[in-house]
């Protein structure tokens, strides 16, 4: 992955691609057809990009890219408006995914929105398949420490029609991959039971589906309307991926409970913080200890 970095130079944020230190003066480059480098550990300086042209550059880019493109932006906004400039330069013609920061405070008492984590699992899940296209990034949000491929693969499942499906299992399932079991769905990462029907808002997704049984058996999967709870189109197939960046089985919270012991020398068993976790409703601010929940991080 061709990795892009911030440079200081006009009013708007300039940005290069990575890694070549040259002292020589260099022309300005053509925005339909930017310089790229030839080589790892390259670096070409990107002069003179204000406004949309730094989008368009970036864009010209990746369609020439044999590879994804890394894009590191300075912070939350700048991400966010090239996340909506590189699809229009690049007429739709690659993915561009973005990586949200949880925009919270760390160790704070607030955990991200479901939106933000939705965003972040669906970026992880796609990444590993991205053979060109573009990850945005805000610079601050690349120092997270993240969940090992291991634990997506582990905790994601594809759920078609026609298969069969214990609703009982299911619904275990589910909350061990840290989904709410609730009265109605109206959220991401919120699922509800009820008869032969399992509706969920899988992380990842833009809209909620309505699992419909036949005794054991996916008899319909259809979109819904949160707002009106009303049914749409059938589908043939969804992909669930976990509903946390980390998981909350016996395991992991056991694990958990070793490592802050080890990392903070205190008795989790006094904290509040454990004690919610044992009783399986996770804390908010949780978010933040995410390396005590694995044996290592991404």
């Amino acid at each position: 992955m061709t990795g892009i970095s911030k440079n200081r130079g006009s009013n708007d944020d300039i940005y290069n691609t990575a890694r070549m230190n040259t002292a020589q003066t260099a022309a300005p480059p053509a925005l339909l057809n930017p310089p790229r480098p030839a080589r790892p550990g390259e670096r070409l300086d990107w002069t003179g990009l204000s406004g949309a042209g730094q989008a368009l550059a970036l864009a010209e880019a990746a369609l020439a890219a044999a590879g994804p493109l890394l894009v590191v932006a300075a912070d939350t906004q700048a991400a966010e408006r090239l996340e909506r400039e590189i699809p229009f330069f690049a007429g739709g013609a690659l993915p561009v995914l973005s990586f949200p920061d949880w925009e919270t405070l760390p160790y704070d008492a607030f955990s991200p929105h479901q939106d933000l984590v939705s965003e972040r699992l669906a970026a992880l899940h796609h990444l590993p398949r991205l053979q060109r296209g573009v990850l945005i990034v805000p610079m601050a949000t690349l120092m997270q420490r993240l969940p090992p491929q291991t634990y997506l693969d582990a905790y994601s499942l594809h759920l078609k029609r026609g298969e069969r499906l214990n609703l009982a299992d299911m619904r275990e399932r589910l909350i061990r991959a840290g989904y709410t079991a609730v009265n109605q769905v109206m959220e991401h990462g919120e699922f509800a039971v009820r008869g032969g029907l399992l509706d969920l808002f899988p992380m990842g997704s833009d809209t909620p589906f309505r699992v419909e049984l036949f005794d054991d058996e996916v008899d319909s999967i259809r979109r819904f309307d949160p707002d009106s709870q009303r049914s749409q189109e059938s589908l043939p197939g969804i992909d669930l991926l976990p509903g946390r960046e980390f998981p909350l089985n016996t395991a992991a919270i056991e694990r958990f409970y070793q490592r802050y012991m080890e990392v903070f020398e205190a008795n989790p068993a006094r904290s509040t913080l454990y004690r919610e976790l044992q009783a399986g409703r996770p804390p908010a601010g949780i978010e933040f200890y995410l390396p005590l929940f694995f044996d290592t991080t991404a």
